[in-house]
This record gives C-alpha cells, structure tokens and sequence, in this order.
C-alpha cells in the first residue's frame, strides 16, 4: 500500500477539490477503474432506469450471472455525494454478482451540487422500494433483498436500511464498505489521516459543503450514528484502518452490536479508503470482495 501510495503521489494530476464538480466527476471516471480488476464477463448486464419519488428517470444497470431467479443486493456507488457513475463501479459490482451467484441493481442516483441533500437519499429508497415491488419484472427475487455501498454509497446504504425497518421491510443485509456514519468528521481517524492517504480532509470537506448544509447534518439520513438502530438488517462492515472514517465505520459496528444486531466486521490493516478497488495492485481487494460475497450469500439463505 505505502508503495502503491508512492506511485500515486508522482502522478500528478489535480485534486479533485481544485475542480469544478463537472471536471472532477470526468477526472474520476477516467481513472476510477484504473486499479480495479478487468470487468468480469456475466450472463447479464443490463442498463434500464427506475423511477424517483419525483418522477425522474434514474439509470440503474443489472450485473447478474445466471438468468436464474435470483436474490439481489441494491448497490449505491461512492464519491462523495459529487462524482461517481454506473462506470466508476462497474468491475466492483461485476465481481460482487460473480461472487456471490446473486444478482447487482447498481443505481446512478443524482449528485450534487446540482441535487444536495436528501435527494441521493430519497433517490435510494424510491429504488429500494422499486425493486421490492418490481424486482419480478428483471426476473429476480424481491424476497432476498439486500442493500449495500461503498463510501458515501455505503452511508446511503445504511440510511436506506434503517428506513427499510421503519417501513417494515425485510433485508437480508446491509453491506457497508468504508462507509461514513457520523455528522462532523471530527473523529480521531480524521486528524491523524488527513492528507496521503487517498482521501484527504481537503475532499471531505469539499465533498461534503457541496451536498449538506452545515446545520442539517445532524440528520440521521446524513450520519445514521445519530439514528437509534434496533431492529435494523444484519450488517457486514469492511474498513480500512487507514482511513479517516474507519473509526466511524467502527463506531457504527459497535452500535449495530449494542443493539442486537448481527455485524460481520473485517478491518483490513495497513489498507486506505477504497482498496477494495484497487484489485490489480492490492490483493486484499480480492478478498474484501469474498467476503462480501460469502456476507451477501449467507444473508440470502446460502
């Protein structure tokens, strides 16, 4: 990792928090797969849209490998609430369908600062609620249905669970990668990974002023350790130790624990924030992703 560090640190490109947020999602989809393993062939990858609360057509794509009826995991990209697309995550869903024999709903929920918050987060549950509705249509199984993200994807995903819960509908997990859960990024983890380490303060604060106001973000939809949890779906939680929100990531696992609920929780030492994309240089990504799939696979019943 330190090595990997190294080479990315002579590439000298533009932070993306000197950029314009168009500029920095085109940076970000030019490079994002760059460390990822090659797009894993499927028997299905099919791009459709669902519809928002609001009526808006969202891009979803369908990763599965078998046109069998098959349990799914919803899947929420990172970036920050700014940048990231089907394409960023593409090879990651790819491998988490592949691995785990079920089927990926990868959505392209809409990003600010042209949507600021809640809309990523009415964006995820108007398609949780759409797939448990119409997962029949793609020839999936609505009754095994998991969510789950990376990053800001993997805070949308716990705030999509706890909404589960409060409506009353089952998951079967809720796959938390790297995920942000508290409202300040005060933690300790912050200070003492602030610049080097792949994501910096500097992008989290920019990330962040671009999507929430400084005075909502208490809000348990922006930083669901402000939620009570009891009752909310089994968790599998991956972290990296050096990464400014792995002491949320630990925070959240133990408040899941606290109360009652299953976690799974793997902290991969000596990794930063988004290894687990990083397949052809990190082989610990490779097995971040087995153990979401063998997450995924047990929550569905084998």
């Amino acid at each position: 990792m330190a090595g990997l560090l190294a080479r990315m640190s002579r590439v000298k490109t533009p932070p993306l928090h000197t950029m314009t947020p168009a500029d920095a999602r085109a940076a970000y989809t030019l490079r994002a797969e760059v460390l990822d393993l090659p797009r894993a062939p499927l028997a299905r990858v099919e791009d459709f849209t669902l519809p928002a609360a609001d009526g808006t057509a969202l891009p979803a794509r369908l990763y599965a490998p078998s046109h069998e009826r098959l349990p799914l995991l919803l899947y929420l990209h990172g970036g920050g609430f700014v940048i990231g697309n089907l394409e960023t995550h593409d090879s990651l869903c790819r491998q988490l369908a592949l691995r785990s024999g079920g089927a990926v709903v990868a959505l392209d929920y809409r990003l600010a600062p042209e949507h600021r918050f809640p809309t990523a987060v009415d964006d995820a549950w108007a398609a949780l609620h759409w797939l448990a509705r119409h997962a029949h249509t793609l020839g999936l199984d609505a009754s095994r249905l998991a969510v789950g993200g990376d990053s800001a994807g993997g805070t949308l995903a716990a705030a999509t669970a706890l909404h589960a819960r409060d409506v009353g509908l089952s998951l079967a997990l809720q796959l938390l990668i790297t995920p942000g859960t508290t409202a300040h990024a005060d933690t300790a983890s912050h200070k003492l990974f602030a610049s080097g380490f792949v994501l910096d303060a500097a992008a989290i604060a920019w990330f962040f002023d671009h999507y929430i106001d400084v005075h909502h973000r208490r809000d348990w939809r922006f930083a669901p350790l402000e939620a009570e949890v009891d009752g909310v779906a089994p968790a599998c939680l991956i972290l990296a130790e050096c990464d400014p929100l792995v002491d949320e990531g630990v925070a959240y696992a133990d408040k899941l624990r606290l109360a009652g609920v299953p976690v799974d929780l793997e902290l991969y030492r000596g990794l930063t924030h988004d290894f687990i994309k990083m397949g052809r240089a990190i082989p610990q990504a490779a097995q971040a992703q087995q153990v979401a799939a063998e997450a995924l696979r047990q929550g569905w019943g084998g």
